[in-house]
């Protein structure tokens, strides 16, 4: 049991009940109100030491607290210490309070609650040799304060469970807290870094790109021997310069996931590394290069879907398929699961979940790059989730 300031003060208390039952045991008989104790003073004296010493030994070494076999070996020595002075005193008995709390404390149950109760009968015993006079109170006496010792150990042992149950649902909690904040960071550091990525492709790139070509056209344009034309070119090699640049800056926001690869090989990196259900890969048709948004926003999509059925849909399989056609690019995620009503929208299911991309958040992507977005599922039949983008020209003609 760890030690708290409430465990240490019981212990100290048992130890100075201990050491002052023994004191009055040993007092009594040197002043001769001890009874019968008094006519062997000494004797009583030594086995009251003898107790103090046994005792002293067992709070001491560090044996006791972590072997069971050392507590019931030191509870043994202690008992037949006490079992003399029992003997030689009748105070002896009043040791046998602080001896019930060692005893269920330090023993499994199975063995401490016979033990306290020879205990008692070895208090009532000596009561009974002692004394000339049998009364009621020499029976209850002795079990009342056994019954007592289980009540308040068995009590305090439950309110020490329940305190610790608590306490490691606090430091869950707080450790769920810091894992959800830093998540929240790392989601809020990547959204940031995507919104950055697209606003550069979506402005500054497609900016830098137009007034290429139309650099381009107005050379095109131009007499060979204009004075004009060297500055034209001069600007259209600016542009083209500050376009690559400008590109860089876009792959370098991208998530880590395309940092390393392709689309294909992050979606596939996706799949291996699952924790769910068995999920499988395929790649359709001529795979060609698609812009930083595309490919943030299909990455999104898949790993979103993919932990929708994880979360929620208990399959046993998915597919994800990323299809390569002439005029657009299709994302499709399949599973085997329980499915759901699409229209019910129910909220596990709806909602941003941890990641923060739900189904809207889904749609807002597609929508977002001129694409569709759709959801085919029904209750027992499994969901498929597919997003279609429509291929930039340049993109088309390079793929033509």
């Amino acid at each position: 049991m760890t030690r708290t300031p409430v465990t240490l003060a019981l212990r100290l208390c048992l130890h100075a009940l201990l050491a002052g039952l023994l004191a009055l045991a040993a007092v009594k008989a040197v002043t001769g109100a001890g009874g019968e104790g008094a006519a062997r003073p000494a004797a009583v004296v030594a086995a009251a030491l003898a107790m103090a010493a046994v005792y002293a030994a067992g709070t001491l070494s560090p044996s006791v607290a972590r072997s069971r076999r050392a507590a019931a070996w030191w509870l043994a020595a202690l008992g037949a210490c006490w079992l003399v002075l029992l003997a030689l005193s009748p105070d002896g008995l009043w040791a046998a309070f602080p001896l019930y709390f060692l005893q269920l404390h330090l023993l499994p149950t199975r063995w401490a609650l016979p033990t306290v109760l020879a205990t008692a009968s070895a208090a009532i015993a000596s009561y009974l040799v002692h004394s000339s006079q049998i009364t009621p109170g020499s029976f209850i006496g002795p079990l009342l304060g056994a019954a007592v010792a289980v009540a308040t150990v068995r009590g305090y042992e439950a309110l020490y469970r329940e305190s610790e149950r608590r306490r490691e649902l606090i430091d869950e909690l707080v450790a769920t807290r810091a894992e959800l904040a830093a998540a929240e960071r790392t989601a809020g550091t990547l959204a940031e870094r995507e919104r950055l990525a697209r606003e550069i492709h979506d402005t500054l790139a497609q900016g830098l790109s137009s007034i290429q070509l139309l650099l381009r056209a107005a050379q095109r344009a131009l007499p060979p021997d204009s004075p004009a034309a060297p500055h034209v070119e001069q600007a259209r090699a600016a542009a083209q310069g500050n376009l690559a640049e400008a590109r860089r800056f876009v792959r370098a926001l991208a998530p880590p996931d395309l940092a390393h690869g392709s689309l294909a090989a992050a979606l596939e990196r996706l799949s291996a590394s699952s924790p769910g259900p068995r999920v499988r890969f395929s790649l359709s048709g001529t795979p060609a290069e698609l812009p930083t948004p595309y490919e943030v926003a299909l990455l999104r999509v898949a790993q979103s879907a993919l932990a929708n059925t994880v979360r929620h849909a208990e399959a046993g399989r998915a597919e994800i398929t990323l299809s390569f056609m002439d005029a657009s690019v299709t994302l499709d995620v399949v599973d085997d699961g329980r499915g759901f009503d699409p229209a019910a929208e129910p909220p596990a299911r709806t909602g941003q979940d941890d990641g923060g991309f739900g189904l809207t958040a889904m749609r807002s992507r597609a929508d977002s790059l001129g694409g569709t977005f759709t959801v085919e599922s029904a209750p027992g039949q499994g969901t498929a989730v597919a997003i279609s983008l429509p291929l930039p020209a340049r993109t088309q003609e390079a793929a033509a």
